[in-house]
């Protein structure tokens, strides 16, 4: 991987922040913490202001580009989102990234308009995956509706004024019918998914791959020993929390004993997420922009940006 990114340390990283300024607070780090996690605003100065200056010089030269083709063919610059894909295991930190990254994005003057959607919402919904005996894969390219998919970012790209994608629900751990999120011509869309940087799923019988949409992508990458202790972890926390809801699909785990927990944990990460991320995750790890490499206390330690 030497050859194709420059690789930074975390205080070789944190340097480039230059005079970026921190413009969250510790109760606005608190709003956007996913379960478990410990991120302090340490991490946003040292990893994510760096990011987001990065991004902000990549966003403007992109926006100056369509204007400069719009002034050529002489024709108005359309409205076309930057969109940053986001791409990494089950519980390795995504969601909570990525609703940083669109906090701290959004406070920029140059694209103060910033969507978060997750390809979640682009899940067959259960009725489909039980038919088609999908269920114990789910997350895994051949659970996603991957046209539907393509055609939302398709419609995103061509400027389309408004873009719906469906929603999904992880307590009752299916996509809520008739309910969207509506997306209108923001300036970046955030798409955070497990296999966004996926190509060649099944079903896609067109050369099209949802990367084909990016402008820019990242990866955020652990040793998969921390990633399954981070999982179990969670689980934990959720027996305690979400499972105990009546209307939770997980219901029924919500009395299980500790070690009982950690045992169906282990159990489900060796046969369906571990299995998810070495054989379709991680191996899209090197088509990414960006790779954040966390070390096992959730901070990132290493930060690799691909060679343009």
């Amino acid at each position: 991987m030497g050859e194709r990114y420059v690789s930074f340390d975390r205080q070789q990283w944190a340097d480039l922040r230059a005079a970026t300024p921190m413009t969250l607070r510790e109760a606005d780090l608190e709003d956007l913490r996913g379960i478990n996690e410990r991120i302090d605003l340490d991490e946003v100065a040292a990893v994510y202001l760096p990011m987001t200056r990065l991004l902000n010089l990549y966003v403007s030269a992109t926006q100056n580009l369509h204007k400069v083709s719009a002034t050529f063919l002489g024709t108005l610059a359309p409205k076309v989102p930057y969109v940053i894909g986001v791409a990494g295991s089950v519980a390795v930190g995504k969601s909570t990234f990525a609703r940083i990254l669109q906090a701290l994005l959004a406070r920029w003057p140059d694209h103060p308009k910033v969507d978060l959607i997750t390809t979640d919402g682009f899940l067959y919904p259960n009725h489909v995956l039980e038919e088609r005996d999908l269920m114990n894969r789910k997350g895994f390219p051949e659970s996603y509706d991957t046209r539907a998919l393509l055609k939302f970012l398709r419609d995103l790209k061509s400027g389309q004024a408004t873009v719906e994608a469906p929603v999904y629900s992880h307590v009752v751990y299916d996509i809520v019918e008739g309910e969207t999120a509506k997306v209108c011509q923001p300036d970046i869309l955030i798409l955070e998914g497990l296999n966004v940087l996926q190509v060649g799923a099944p079903g896609n019988d067109a050369a099209e791959f949802v990367s084909d949409y990016f402008d820019f992508s990242i990866y955020i990458d652990a040793l998969e020993a921390d990633i399954e202790k981070w999982y179990v972890d969670r689980f934990l926390s959720l027996c305690d929390s979400v499972f105990q809801d009546p209307s939770s699909f997980f219901r029924h785990f919500a009395h299980l004993s500790r070690d009982e927990a950690i045992s169906v944990a282990q159990s489900i990460w060796e046969s369906i997420n571990g299995l998810n991320l070495k054989n379709n995750i991680e191996p899209t790890r090197e088509r990414a922009s960006l790779i954040l490499r966390k070390g096992n206390d959730h901070r990132v330690s290493e930060v690799l940006l691909r060679k343009l």
